[in-house]
């Protein structure tokens, strides 16, 4: 971090006096109050990597309540019409729900590769929680966003106030303390001249490659509002350099003997892949070692569907080609990957008793998964470290290899062309044939988002991703309700010009009902959104898992109940088009295969935002998706009396037996 500029004087000058001794000059100062210097802070703050600058705070998302209407939403005002110009204001979004706000900022920061992040302001109370999960999915997904939150009164001229958990045992707690445990940095700001030691903090955390997620600054009502006089310095333009560790020479040399003494090694592409900007280092190391890479949904894209040595999804919800090379692979080298237990099949997965694991990683916490032998570094830096390091010694897996990854990828290909296939085009389709015709539709300008229910795993099975940015699926949370405001953030870190990139948000009914009011939020904004609705009457993707687990699909449906009070009557007749027309979005109903192809390729063309609602089918053994090609650990009951919950427990016995602990 350094001062981009020094800061500028706003009192009189006063010259020492050359005959007499050297005077005390005070320095320069402006009165403000805390919730002012706050903004005006912020909108100074610049991130830069690879000579690239930009904002690190671009907007304040905002819903204001009596806990921050007076502070944050009055310096909102002051920064918007105070004067200051366009280059320091600081651009107000107005969300509908707090949850949702945290969510359009996530969206907004990984669109804009962890370079631009946005504030999200709340009241205390019930907006202030809102937040928190919003909080642990930036979090867990490694992405930056500044959360501040009212606070209850610092100076307690009354107990309780409106909103406030009496805690009996600490008279210093209040809500916001629920977002301590899922933030990576949490300070409250007590007294207004707090606020500079932990706003430095804040921005360091933010722009902290290895670091970053949720920050959340706390700022009790009455303290927003108090003046002080704040040092002219802490308004200063300051730039937050984005490192790129290089490896150490002793971890990089040990992981160059892994690489070559490896027969089947075996790339995996994590989120850090993107979040470094380093696809074309990675292809570079492909080309030079025809290593195939795998992807988990966070790496999806970090190779195009159609390069040679990209084998698709790795894990629970992967391909048949790249969980067949896991099974046999005899180094795993992972780039920028956390090793959950999705990637790993739940410790089942990578089975060669010979297995090691290679791990490259920007934090020392996941790069020592697996026991791995661990490359502590920048994504990039660390591939280009290994390319550098590895040529010229003549390291290129055995051709036979080579032969039989590409082999094996081109039958997956054709697997995936039967589940996209639509024979009938006056047929309902089904939730593969819907994604079959987006993938003939959409180039690699398009954007896919998605998060939760049964979408992510047939996407991150069939879908061919075109550009490092294409596909958008939130999985490390996997938060229903994440699609249509990552969406909106998305489309405001490209831009809303004439050019506007195609951005698709893909839900269920479950996750549609779950949070759709910031879809008001993409109609005041006239954002192009295309909101993808796919009707199918309850939690399709957990119904599965209930099946699957002995839980006879209870509670999964959206359903009238029977006679017995069960679940199993008539659909509901809930109209979810209807419910996203009457909140201001243009409704494209289709019915068939034929009427879906050209709702999306007119919706594709709307300026304006536009929603598809098409009701699927329960898939044949034609068009239906594969089935997962690896396990996933879901406890079963070890004793119950129901046949269904029986079986599926001894079944759960025989793929646990092959759970590996790797050491």
């Amino acid at each position: 971090m350094s001062p981009k500029s020094p800061a500028s004087p706003t009192g009189p000058a006063h010259p020492t006096d050359p005959a007499g001794p050297k005077k005390h000059h005070p320095a320069p100062t402006r009165r403000l109050t805390t919730a002012q210097a706050l903004v005006a802070f912020l909108a100074r703050q610049y991130t830069e990597r690879d000579g690239r600058r930009q904002r690190l705070i671009s907007a304040t998302w905002g819903i204001f309540g009596h806990g921050n209407v007076a502070g944050i939403g009055q310096a909102l005002v002051e920064a918007d019409h105070g004067g200051n110009g366009t280059a320091h204001r600081m651009p107000y979004l107005q969300g509908r729900n707090e949850q949702a706000m945290v969510h359009a900022a996530v969206g907004y920061a990984r669109q804009s590769g962890r370079l631009s992040a946005q504030a999200v302001t709340t009241s205390i109370g019930p907006g202030a929680t809102n937040l928190v999960t919003g909080a642990a999915l930036a979090t867990i997904n490694r992405l930056p966003v500044l959360l501040l939150p009212g606070d209850t009164f610092a100076t307690r001229p009354a107990d309780p106030v409106l909103q406030q958990l009496e805690v009996p045992y600490a008279g210093d707690v209040s809500v916001n303390d629920c977002l301590r445990p899922v933030s990576r940095y949490f300070d409250r700001i007590t007294r207004p001249e707090a606020l500079i030691p932990a706003a430095f903090q804040a921005m360091r955390v933010l722009a902290d490659p290895a670091e970053t997620g949720a920050v959340t600054l706390a700022l009790p009502q009455d303290v927003q509002a108090q003046a002080y006089d704040w040092p002219e310095e802490f308004f200063a333009e300051r730039d937050w350099h984005i490192r790129r560790p290089a490896p150490d020479t002793h971890e990089l040399d040990a992981a160059v003997r892994s690489i070559r003494s490896a027969r089947r090694p075996l790339i995996v592409a994590g989120g850090g892949v993107r979040h470094s900007a380093a696809e074309e280092t990675l292809a570079a190391f492909t080309a030079a070692t025809r290593i195939p890479v795998a992807s988990t949904q966070a790496g999806k894209g970090a190779l195009r569907h159609d390069h040679p040595a990209d084998v698709g999804g790795i894990g629970h919800t992967g391909t048949a080609t790249a969980d067949d090379l896991a099974r046999t692979a005899d180094l795993v080298i992972g780039v920028g990957t956390r090793f959950s237990d999705f990637t790993t099949a739940s410790g089942t997965l990578f089975s060669n008793p010979a297995v090691r694991f290679l791990h490259l990683n920007i934090t020392a916490f996941d790069a020592h998964k697996l026991a791995a032998l661990p490359l502590v570094a920048d994504a990039r830096a660390g591939l280009e470290a290994l390319t550098a390091a590895l040529a010229g010694r003549g390291y290129r897996v055995d051709p036979a290899y080579e032969t039989e990854y590409t082999g094996a990828k081109e039958a997956w290909e054709e697997r995936v062309e039967a589940s996209f296939a639509t024979p009938d085009a006056t047929a309902r389709p089904t939730q593969t044939q819907v994604l079959g015709l987006l993938d003939d539709l959409v180039t690699e300008e398009d954007i896919l988002i998605n998060a939760a229910g049964s979408l992510p795993g047939d996407l991150h099975r069939l879908w061919r991703t075109r550009s490092r940015d294409q596909y958008h699926v939130e999985y490390g949370y996997s938060c229903m309700g994440y699609e249509i405001p990552a969406a909106i953030g998305v489309l405001l870190a490209n831009g809303t010009g004439q050019r506007t990139r195609p951005v698709w948000a893909l839900v269920g009914d479950g996750t549609y009902l779950m949070n759709p009011t910031e879809i008001v939020t993409a109609v005041q904004e006239n954002l192009p959104l295309k909101l993808l609705i796919l009707q199918n009457h309850g939690y399709a993707s957990i119904g599965g898992l209930s099946e699957a687990v002995g839980a006879e699909r209870f509670g999964t449906a959206y359903r009238h109940r029977d006679a017995d009070g069960g679940f199993t009557g008539p659909p509901l007749p809930v109209d979810l088009a209807a419910n996203a027309a009457s909140l201001g979005l243009r409704v494209l109903r289709a019915i068939t295969v034929d009427d879906l192809r050209k709702a999306l390729s007119e919706a594709r063309d709307a300026e304006g935002p536009t929603c598809v609602y098409v009701e699927t089918e329960t898939p044949d053994t034609v068009s239906g998706p594969p089935p997962a090609q690896a396990w996933w650990d879901v406890p079963v009951a070890e004793t119950a009396s129901r046949p269904a919950a029986v079986k599926a427990r001894e079944e759960y016995d025989r793929q646990v037996a092959a759970r590996r602990r790797h050491l």
